[in-house]
């Protein structure tokens, strides 16, 4: 299956909004300098932006990766080298495309990879990055602002009281008749955390691709997926499971079932508008997976079990 890529123009214009994420009045955060966003204005600190760091400050609440995305446009990237230390950016882009692709994958790793991202010159703290940050390390020492006490509604005596009928928990004498019209599935990216406690498994699916939303699977259509990429509409599904060291009536058996599983999920991510990648740990697996089916695009991603 051939990749979909993305012209650099495109990619720029729909990174080139910034939403506002800030707390609301009714909201807290927590003012250690330990918070994801006090460590988000510290890497951000680390770059040179065009908007004075504004758009980094509004979106510090998020995961890095997706600050990183939505905030690419205002990078002063004429001061910024790009390398694919890791190899895993570049793997399925090879057009002219891929430089902007990749240069946002790497800026946007959960990770920081030494030598992935080279400032020229020496860097000034943008404005507004330094102002969150001020303000984080002057909150610090400050007591947390407790929340207003939810005012009790005062309630019914015992005996003043409806019962509500059985199988009804909104009370109703007759409760509404379920729907009988299946909802079409959302092909919005829903973020869920990842099911299961496989670490090893986790890790390569945040890592890799990598991971757009850093400990979340995410479900696009009826399918739950390991990771959308950061950057690109593509969705993936990690395998890390010792696929060489099974007996071979066991392989077979695995095959049959991976096979139907990634048929269901490419079909719902092409439904959606989404490419499709599968990450093994070995070329073993990979060469079996693709005389099943030659139309799968697989990627080995070395990561150990």
């Amino acid at each position: 299956m051939r990749a979909r890529t993305c012209s650099a123009p495109l990619l720029l214009f729909l990174l080139s909004a910034c939403a506002t994420m800030d707390p609301g009045p009714g909201e807290l955060e927590d003012p250690s300098p330990l918070s994801p966003r006090f460590a988000n204005l510290q890497r951000a600190a680390q770059y040179p932006w065009t908007d004075d760091g504004k758009c980094v400050v509004r979106e510090a609440s998020n995961e890095w990766p997706i600050l990183a995305e939505r905030c690419f446009h205002a990078l002063d990237r004429d001061r910024v080298r790009f390398r694919d230390v890791t190899k895993r950016c570049a793997v399925a882009y090879a057009d002219a495309a891929a430089p902007a692709v990749v240069a946002l994958c790497v800026f946007a790793a959960p990770e920081i990879v030494v030598g992935a991202v080279i400032v020229i010159g020496a860097v000034v703290v943008a404005a507004a990055i330094q102002e969150g940050i001020d303000a984080y390390q002057r909150n610090a020492s400050r007591e947390r602002v407790k929340p207003k006490a939810q005012t009790q509604t005062a309630q019914e005596p015992l005996s003043n009281r409806t019962p509500k009928p059985k199988g009804s928990p909104t009370g109703d004498i007759f409760p509404p008749p379920p729907e009988t019209t299946p909802r079409r599935p959302s092909c919005e990216p829903i973020p869920v955390p990842h099911a299961g406690g496989d670490v090893p498994h986790n890790e390569c699916a945040d890592k890799f691709p990598p991971n757009r939303y850093p400990g979340m699977d995410v479900f696009v259509g009826s399918e739950r997926f390991d990771a959308l990429q950061v950057g690109v509409r593509v969705l993936w599904e990690i395998k890390t499971h010792r696929f060489d060291t099974y007996p071979d009536f066991i392989q077979e058996r695995e095959l049959d079932k991976e096979i139907a599983q990634l048929t269901k999920e490419r079909d719902a991510a092409r439904v959606c508008g989404y490419d499709f990648i599968v990450g093994v740990s070995t070329q073993a697996h990979k060469d079996a997976l693709l005389q099943r089916d030659e139309s799968l695009k697989i990627v080995v991603t070395g990561c150990k079990r």
